[in-house]
């Protein structure tokens, strides 16, 4: 996909950006003011829906289909609507003098960035993020346009399932400063395995090696010095080390689950600091989203108040008391690397439990392995046993492993494990709920 602020049409779409109330891609959110991009893929023809989208009150549509020119008033013929739509964006992005941060990772991105939001507001308060997971090669631009003529921050959340994705994104967004969260085992079958995604995530550090870029004044990128990946492919970069004694911020005690202290750039230390959502893998998540509040000019005070008062509500590490058990719900997506976080974490809680809760861990198939797949959820499986769980699966991949193990119980789908807690309810548990989006064990809570 090519950018270019020249090409015929461009002009238009820029005058007809100026004159809208924002940009839809949507016949669902097309109305009065509107300006709509008719999108294409393998299932659908977003040209078929121009017409709809103008009578509804758009105030033009940009496509690709000469016939809908022809047929039209009010549309605007380009070559490829995507592509158009990615360059409105970095057209409408250059206009902004104010810190842009890309961020990426295989695990941890949504949650960072909406740490990130909260931390910047006190300081910030016009910072823009993407909303949802608006994070691909669709949802970067619409979240660029989305964004005011002059915001104060802008948070760029961008993610990928294969190798050059991230650089586009980065080209579209074209960011003053970076985050990688971490690189860990995820869309296997994308990357081409672990090298692939390291490779695919270095991408968005590739960007600020490039000419013009990493001349840019205040160009920098974050980076955990915990890492040493992260540390190898930011090398020549100037970063921004943080996440250890020698390089603060850092978590400098970790009180229980929930429970925090961490120091600052001066080496004051804050806390105890209860949070919102916990395990040593979001105590990491809260360091970077203080790391660049910090470096932005944020007070350790805000940072904090800001950590300590953010609650999920994304279906990603949020904790949910039923009337018959709590809860950990992260469901939104899964990977053998936040698997064993996850798993690791829950072990963490079990073994310090002072109480007769039991503990179940309920596991859902992890996506996007492709050759990967059979040999990753045996993995998983085989740890969260020996990690002396009650463990559930779900789905056709942790079902076939789940054969070698006679204490799990295995289902097909979440429909069909919803029936069997509603015929053998679970109650006075302590119950982890992983796995990926498609398998939406979310629906299953109210048989929880």
């Amino acid at each position: 996909m090519s950018l270019s602020d020249d090409f015929s049409g461009f002009s238009l779409i820029q005058n007809a950006f100026a004159s809208s109330t924002g940009v839809t891609t949507d016949t669902r959110t097309a109305n009065e003011g509107k300006l709509f991009f008719a999108l294409k893929g393998d299932n659908f023809d977003g040209n078929r829906y121009a017409k709809k989208a103008l009578e509804q009150g758009c105030i033009g549509a940009i496509v690709d289909d000469p016939a809908m020119a022809q047929e039209l008033n009010g549309v605007i013929l380009v070559d490829d609507v995507l592509s158009a739509l990615q360059s409105l964006a970095r057209w409408h992005r250059r206009k902004w003098k104010c810190p842009v941060i890309g961020l990426t990772g295989s695990n941890g991105k949504t949650t960072t960035k909406e740490l990130l939001k909260a931390v910047c507001k006190s300081r910030f308060p016009g910072v823009q993020a993407t909303l949802g997971n608006l994070n691909n090669e669709i949802g970067v631009p619409l979240t660029l346009l989305s964004a005011g003529a002059n915001p104060d921050f802008v948070i760029v959340e961008m993610g990928a399932n294969a190798q050059k994705e991230i650089s586009l994104l980065a080209q579209i967004a074209e960011p003053t400063h970076g985050i990688i969260t971490n690189i860990g085992r995820a869309h296997l079958e994308g990357f081409g395995g672990v090298q692939g995604v390291i490779q695919g995530k270095r991408e968005l550090f590739d960007f600020f090696r490039a000419e013009g870029t990493k001349t840019k004044e205040g160009a920098t990128v974050f980076v955990n010095a915990m890492h040493p990946i992260l540390l190898e492919i930011s090398h020549s970069l100037p970063r921004a080390l943080f996440g250890t004694q020698k390089h603060p911020p850092f978590v400098s005690q970790v009180h229980d689950d929930f429970t925090m202290s961490w120091t600052d750039l001066t080496g004051a230390e804050h806390g105890p600091m209860h949070c919102q959502i916990s395990g040593a893998h979001n105590f990491e998540n809260m360091m970077t989203a203080a790391s660049v509040g910090l470096y932005f000019g944020v007070s350790a005070e805000a940072c904090s108040k800001a950590i300590a008062g953010y609650t999920p509500d994304n279906n990603r590490s949020q904790w949910i008391k039923t009337d018959r058990n709590d809860v950990l719900l992260d469901a939104y997506n899964a990977n053998p690397s936040s698997m064993e976080s996850a798993l690791t974490f829950f072990e963490g809680i079990a073994k310090n439990a002072t109480d007769s809760d039991a503990f179940v861990a309920i596991l859902g198939d992890m996506g996007e392995l492709g050759d990967y797949g059979t040999a990753a959820h045996k993995e998983i499986l085989d740890l969260a046993v020996q990690k002396g769980i009650k463990v559930i699966t779900v789905g056709s991949l942790f079902h076939e492993s789940a054969k070698t193990h006679s204490s799990v119980a295995s289902f097909m789908s979440t429909a069909e494990l919803t029936e069997h807690l509603r015929r053998s309810p679970l109650k006075g548990n302590k119950v982890l709920l992983k796995g990926s989006r498609y398998i939406a064990l979310e629906s299953a809570l109210n048989a929880l």
